[in-house]
């Protein structure tokens, strides 16, 4: 990875999403190049059937790019291929100050999870992953040994996130 990366992680209904667009806004705010990955579980589509890309995929096109003067998409059929790991995405992405990755759990980057009451499930994630590095949430966290933070103190995570990404890892 060239570019650093910090993921958001939680169970489904714990804000990830708009933990992810409120921090993007920020950093962007602040003069940083953002890129994002999101990893969804199920089966979607970016292409609306009808049209000229989605008619050259169903033809069997393994790759299609839709270009305009606006902006640029690439989609890429996986028909038999496995789904990518997360290492794969980010080599295609250009450069940027940093990625912000929703999703892919299982993966070894640093995350920060976020913790909300009505979540699906409250059970912490750190206490078994070490690659959570802080937490975001809407209630206290007594007794929680990572750096907290409140779930919509963005600035402050925004801050951590900038301070964290600019140290290399160590080891290699």
């Amino acid at each position: 990875m060239n570019q650093p990366v910090l993921g958001v992680t939680g169970w489904k209904n714990s804000g990830k999403t708009t933990l992810v667009e409120r921090l993007v806004a920020e950093l962007v705010r602040r003069g940083r190049r953002v890129s994002t990955v999101k990893h969804a579980h199920h089966d979607f589509d970016i292409d609306v059937p009808g049209t000229d890309s989605f008619r050259h995929r169903q033809a069997g096109a393994g790759e299609v790019a839709i270009v305009s003067s606006r902006r640029w998409a690439l989609m890429h059929e996986l028909r038999e291929e496995a789904e990518p790991p997360l290492a794969s995405v980010l080599a295609r992405l250009a450069p940027c100050d940093l990625v912000v990755v929703e999703g892919y759990k299982r993966e070894p980057h640093p995350k920060i999870e976020a913790r909300r009451r009505e979540a699906r499930d409250t059970t912490p994630l750190s206490a078994h992953d070490p690659t959570i590095v802080a937490v975001a949430a809407d209630h206290a966290q007594p007794g929680e040994a990572l750096p907290v933070f409140g779930l919509d103190d963005i600035a402050a995570i925004a801050d951590f996130a900038e301070t964290f990404c600019a140290t290399p890892p160590q080891g290699g």
